[in-house]
């Protein structure tokens, strides 16, 4: 019998078929990587840059597009490594680092989207308060909120987890997860179950805020036409990413605590990737695509660096005419 003293390597399992054809799978999972980073940096760096995007609203979407990077550090790298190998083994300090990467991340994408959604109330709701409540200060409590809580309740669920002895070193998934590790546990995880359970209601009374937020929004906008485009353009993409995450995470929470060995291994693999690849893969581009100021300022840099690398060719033909002259 083993316990948490003693095992210092799990391995992993779920990438069986892809021996044949590793090297595609690996250029494959590294182009999604690459886009991730490019597609959220691209908006980040705008936010960043553009000063009349420094507003609360874009404020959130930048946080929304960094924990996207935040997460997927947790699982893209060591995935691209064992895709080349034909080792699949994590060790256990490793294994604990990945659950707090990938679970703090999607903590933290409720708690963002929550934020969002208080924001877009009172912008909606009461516009003539909207500058006296989001105040710098409110801003700063609210991100707060969105990045320590999910933080250190995932650094809490993850000490009751490394407090528990072993009796196994297989993890029967592509990555390391809470849920998969207590379920090598020798001894009642009924601790751990109790914090876990805690955290998921207060993730799905965050859901539920949202849309409360949401219910109320919809009865002030559908009363004018000004209300309605309003709505369109600044609290539907909110409403796409939350929908898009919340599916994203019932796939991988089926597949955690209700898979079945009988399915097949590919579509195992896709229920446990599927939250970290189409979130912070498609958010930027909702934002980007949907809001009309970052999707002008986006235009107006990559147009501006455009025609700086024109300009001194225009300039140069210019100086010669005049020479010629």
């Amino acid at each position: 019998m083993e316990n948490s003293s003693t095992v210092k390597f799990f391995s992993l399992s779920g990438l069986q078929e892809t021996r044949t054809n590793k090297f595609l799978y690996f250029v494959l999972t590294l182009l999604i990587y690459l886009l991730i980073i490019l597609c959220n940096l691209i908006l980040i760096l705008t936010i960043i840059v553009e000063k009349g995007l420094h507003e609360p609203m874009y404020i959130f979407v930048c946080n929304l597009c960094a924990n996207g990077l935040f997460g997927t550090v947790g699982f893209y790298p060591k995935i691209l490594v064992d895709l080349l190998s034909d080792i699949h083994t994590i060790s256990y300090g490793g294994c604990m680092t990945q659950v707090y990467f990938i679970y703090s991340s999607v903590l933290c994408e409720i708690t963002i989207l929550t934020a969002m959604a208080y924001d877009r109330y009172v912008a909606i709701c009461k516009p003539l308060n909207y500058h006296a409540v989001m105040t710098s200060l409110m801003i700063c409590k609210l991100l707060l909120f969105a990045w320590c809580f999910p933080l250190f309740s995932a650094a809490v669920l993850i000490s009751f987890t490394a407090t528990m002895p072993l009796c196994g070193s297989h993890i029967q998934k592509l990555y390391c997860d809470n849920w998969s590790v207590v379920k090598l546990s020798c001894v009642p995880t009924t601790l751990n179950n109790v914090c876990a359970y805690i955290i998921i209601l207060s993730q799905m009374a965050q859901v539920v805020f949202i849309m409360y937020s949401y219910v109320l929004i919809v009865s002030v906008c559908v009363k004018s036409k000004e209300g309605r485009t309003k709505f369109m353009q600044t609290c539907l993409p909110h409403l796409l990413a939350l929908i898009n995450f919340c599916i994203a995470t019932l796939f991988d929470v089926f597949h955690s605590r209700y898979g079945a060995s009988q399915l097949p291994l590919s579509l195992r693999n896709i229920m446990a990737i599927e939250f970290l690849v189409i979130p912070p893969l498609i958010n930027p581009i909702i934002y980007g695509l949907s809001l009309r100021e970052i999707k002008r300022r986006i235009l107006k840099v990559f147009d501006g660096r455009c025609k700086d690398s024109q300009g001194p060719t225009k300039q140069t033909r210019q100086q010669k005419n005049g020479n010629r002259g």
